[in-house]
C-alpha cells in the first residue's frame, strides 16, 4: 500500500486531514508515529512559503510523499494579524488559550467586540523525487469576544463563518467544517490531484 506522511504534530489537523484522505486508499502516517524528527524553521512570510518548506523538508527526511500545510487567521481590525504567526501569536507555539486571549485583548484595546476575519490555508504535496503541488483555501467570517463550542481547535471557538452566521466554527460537526473551512477547501482540491498522482503511479 502507498504511504503518505502528514507533516503535522497538531492532533486536530491530523484528525481532519486523515478523515478526508481516507478515500485515497493509502496508508496515512503521522509525524508522531515516526519518532524523533527535526523540525524545519518556518520563517517564510507567506502560508504557501512555510507549507512548501515543510513539505520539502519532511519528504526528504522520511523518503516518502508528504502533505504539509500552513494556515492561520487574518483579522481585519488587526491589519491582517496574526496571519502566519497564528500558531505562536502569544509567543508559545500551539498555545490556543494564550493565542485566543491575546486576540481578544487586541480587539478590546481597540474598543471592538468583533471584526471581519478570514482563515487561510496553503497546502503542499511533495515527494522525494521533487514532485510538488500547491492548493489554497479560504473561509470568510468574523471573530468575536465570546467563545462557543468544543469542537475544532485554534481560533475556532471565536470564529463565526459566513455560511453559518448563528454558529461558531467550534460548534460545527467535522463534516460541516470540512465543507466550508479553509483547510477543507484546500484539501478538497488536493484530493483531486492526489487521485491522479496515485493513479498514474499504480499504472506503472
Amino acid at each position: 500500500m502507498d504511504k503518505l506522511v502528514l507533516a503535522t504534530k497538531n492532533e486536530g489537523k491530523r484528525i481532519e486531514m486523515e478523515a478526508a484522505l481516507a478515500p485515497l486508499g493509502v496508508e496515512v502516517i503521522s509525524l508522531a508515529s515516526l519518532g524523533s524528527i527535526a523540525e524545519p524553521v518556518e520563517d517564510a512570510t507567506t502560508f504557501a512559503g512555510n507549507a512548501q518548506k515543510k513539505g520539502r523538508f519532511y519528504a526528504q527526511r522520511t523518503k516518502l510523499p508528504c502533505i504539509a500545510d500552513d494556515s492561520g487567521i487574518e483579522v481585519e481590525a488587526l491589519g491582517g494579524a496574526p496571519g502566519v504567526y497564528s500558531a505562536r501569536y502569544a509567543g508559545h507555539h500551539g498555545d490556543d488559550a494564550a493565542n485566543n486571549a491575546k486576540l481578544c485583548a487586541e480587539l478590546r484595546a481597540r474598543g471592538l467586540r468583533e471584526s471581519p476575519a478570514d482563515y487561510r490555508c496553503a497546502m503542499v504535496f511533495a515527494d522525494p523525487e521533487g514532485t510538488e503541488h500547491l492548493t489554497e483555501g479560504r473561509s470568510d467570517g468574523k471573530v468575536v469576544l465570546t467563545p462557543r463550542g468544543t469542537g475544532g481547535f485554534g481560533y475556532d471557538p471565536y470564529f463565526i463563518p459566513e455560511e453559518y452566521p448563528d454558529r461558531h466554527m467550534a460548534e460545527l460537526t467535522l463534516e460541516e467544517k470540512q465543507a466550508i473551512s479553509h483547510r477543507g477547501r484546500a484539501l478538497s482540491q488536493m484530493l483531486e490531484w492526489l487521485e491522479a498522482y496515485y493513479g498514474s503511479r499504480n499504472r506503472k
